[in-house]
């Protein structure tokens, strides 16, 4: 068994470090050292918040933090963090921290979801990628904890343009708008540097600039590596992956062997045939869950919340930052070898002899309820809102 990963040196991109976070541990851990360093202005944004022991350390160094003046103010989605009482918050409120829930849920507006994830201390550093705040995401992905992986951005335009998006987002949640209205204009936002874009998107049309953003470098790419814990493309996007190959081009995907969201797995699973003919090679990580977003794509890297799933590409709210230097995605391809070797790779012949009648029928359900029927409900609900 490989070695866990550790952290590669970072990278200067138009006046900001870029740095690969390998592991869940490394990135909590990471956050954490921050938050402590942090003198101004902490922004954390998150899906997940579960109270525990890495929730519990991220909650009393945030206290800390407020003790001593910086400004604290935390969102979680209402949905992903269900879980979590408000009460939980009561220590970091009485120390001046401000904390607010996305998206409340009354049954008229419950699929619209803000499945971002960031980290902004000072103004100066952030933090991007899949993880959440809590234990299951703290370890190496092979021994112990999810699989999972993200960004480290230090100074520059980028590091701002996070900042102002929370700050519309927050600004809206803390105050009582006309239900999910008030966060739809500041859904979908691109801002470019030199050689990086920050894609932020929205549900409905506000996933534009995302989706056609993607497309447009899979459509002329050669090589194609993706790491993906929810992997239910939509049909022009399983359609522009089918023809990296067809023009002889590689695309290799790893999906979970294991998941939290079974039915996503077997959604995915139903696409593995039409792939494999296709040449699209399928590899399945199985030491632990999987819930790592990389895109690799020749020479540019896409890092952050975003997986290429029906609700990802289509409902929620997301972000993913396009970087154009093959330094970063030369890492990113170390990553990605890295994984390799703790996956299976599906045999089309194998996989076709396996496929039971009742194995078949559970793909068919789940796809009908994640590509369908999901779908058609966010669509009701963003109709009724309007």
């Amino acid at each position: 068994m490989a070695t866990s990963l550790t952290a590669g040196p970072a990278i200067t991109t138009e006046r900001s470090r870029f740095r690969w976070l390998r592991t869940g541990s490394e990135a909590l851990a990471a956050m954490i050292e921050e938050i402590d360093l942090a003198r101004h202005s902490i922004r954390l944004e998150t899906y997940i918040y579960h109270a525990g022991q890495m929730g519990d350390r991220f909650l009393t160094t945030l206290v800390q933090a407020a003790q001593r003046g910086v400004k604290v103010q935390v969102m979680v989605d209402a949905l992903g963090s269900f879980s979590l009482p408000d009460t939980f918050w009561t220590s970091l409120r009485n120390a001046g921290g401000e904390c607010v829930w996305f998206n409340p849920l009354p049954l008229g507006r419950w699929s619209y979801r803000d499945h971002r994830k960031m980290l902004i201390c000072d103004d100066g550093v952030a933090f991007i990628g899949g993880f959440n705040i809590a234990d299951e995401y703290d370890g190496d992905g092979v021994a112990k904890g999810w699989r999972d992986l993200g960004l480290e951005i230090r100074g520059g335009a980028l590091v701002q343009a996070l900042a102002e998006s929370f700050d519309r987002f927050f600004a809206r949640a803390a105050h009582k708008h006309k239900r999910l209205q008030r966060f739809r204009k500041s859904a979908d936002m691109t801002v470019s540097g030199a050689n990086w874009t920050l894609l932020l998107s929205g549900p409905g049309r506000y996933h534009g600039a995302l989706k056609r953003t993607l497309k447009e470098d899979l459509q002329q790419a050669k090589c194609v590596k993706i790491i993906c814990a929810y992997f239910l493309p939509t049909w022009s996007f399983r359609k522009v992956l089918t023809r990296v190959c067809k023009r002889g081009g590689r695309v290799q995907l790893i999906l979970a062997g294991k998941s939290d969201v079974v039915l996503s797995q077997l959604a995915s699973r139903k696409l593995y045939r039409n792939f494999l003919r296709s040449g699209v090679e399928i590899y399945e990580y199985e030491p632990q869950i999987l819930h790592a977003k990389l895109f690799i794509i020749d020479g540019i890297t896409y890092a952050g919340s975003a997986n290429l799933d029906v609700r990802s590409m289509g409902i929620n709210y997301e972000l993913l930052v396009r970087i154009d230097d093959r330094a970063m995605a030369a890492r990113a391809r170390e990553i990605f070898e890295e994984d390799l070797k703790h996956c299976k790779r599906i045999d089309p012949t194998a996989w076709r002899k396996s496929r039971t009648l009742w194995s078949k029928l559970k793909e068919n359900w789940a796809y009908f309820v994640l590509a369908r029927l999901d779908p058609f409900l966010a669509r009701r609900q963003l109709r009724a809102l309007r």
